[in-house]
């Protein structure tokens, strides 16, 4: 089972090999959306490194909302203000994590680095895009630098963007996947 941070039906997922030091996150056993806050709390109560994270993963998000809108549930005037009144919280439609993808996953599932790829036996199978992107075949997943400033640069997200972007797997697709999810309930129900 994924554990993590944010929605367990998020559009978008990253996939990282760590989780915030404190306690709580490192016996969790399951999605959890952050309280209002709470990234925060973890990144006045951790290392520089989650701060970093964080933001990269907003200004991810926010792009690939301007580009192709849907990716994010409101309407904010930056990525600072998507990152403290959405991300990885309820309602938002991304999540954050700690191990693992699941191997029946229909959202985009960024793998955050090739070290990790590598960790998870990705290696060989993946198909290379150039020296910073890879896809697995038959998955929605995409190996990608790092979420640190150094290694996935602004220049590097615009890219990112552009990959996944061009994915029918986008926030249409997850809305296709919620109405999809809504009807299969409604079978069940009239049953």
């Amino acid at each position: 089972m994924a554990k993590g941070l944010g929605t367990p039906d998020a559009c978008m997922w990253v996939s990282i090999a760590n989780c915030p030091p404190q306690a709580r996150y490192q016996t969790m056993a399951q999605i959890t959306p952050l309280a209002p806050g709470e990234l925060q709390d973890i990144t006045a109560n951790s290392s520089n490194h989650w701060r970093k994270l964080f933001n990269v993963y907003a200004k991810l998000l926010y792009a690939l909302n301007t580009a192709e809108p849907g990716w994010i549930g409101g309407d904010y005037p930056s990525w600072q203000t998507f990152r403290d009144g959405e991300l990885l919280q309820a309602g938002g439609r991304q999540a954050l994590l700690f191990g693992a993808p699941p191997v029946a996953d229909t959202a985009v599932t960024l793998i955050a680095g090739k070290t990790w790829a590598q960790a998870l036996g990705l290696g060989g199978k993946l198909q290379w895009l150039d020296a910073h992107f890879a896809v697995y075949p038959g998955k929605p997943w995409l190996v990608c630098p790092y979420f640190d400033y150094r290694q996935l640069t602004n220049a590097r997200i615009d890219q990112l963007v552009t990959i996944v972007s061009g994915w029918a797997r986008g926030p249409i697709g997850c809305r296709a996947k919620a109405n999809l999810r809504a009807n299969s309930n409604k079978d069940v129900m009239k049953n």
